[in-house]
């Protein structure tokens, strides 16, 4: 009797996360929050200075919207929750 050999699997298993586009955190314009509120939120969700906390404010107040952080969809999402937590109006985007 032959003795038959285990076929070879190749292994096509890809990263992910080198192949995938990142998530954005999204931190929009509302017409309630007091800008320095918005940059102390800023300041203790992402641990921002204080001067990068308020460039990112300022440009929320003036574009609308701005991409406070760039990363993997879970701790994306995170953010997203704590940022709504703390009562900002704040979206997850996939980024182009």
């Amino acid at each position: 009797m032959k003795a038959v050999e285990a076929p070879v699997k190749k292994s096509e298993t890809r990263s992910r996360e080198k192949t995938d586009k990142p998530w954005q955190v999204v931190v929009l314009d509302d017409p309630v929050n007091l800008m320095e509120y918005v940059s102390r939120v800023l300041i203790r969700v992402f641990g921002f200075s204080k001067e990068k906390a308020d460039v990112l404010m300022m440009a929320v107040h003036e574009r609308g919207r701005a991409i406070v952080w760039s990363g993997g969809r879970e701790k994306g999402e995170m953010y997203v929750n704590q940022l709504h937590s703390a009562q900002l109006n704040a979206t997850l985007e996939k980024a182009e």
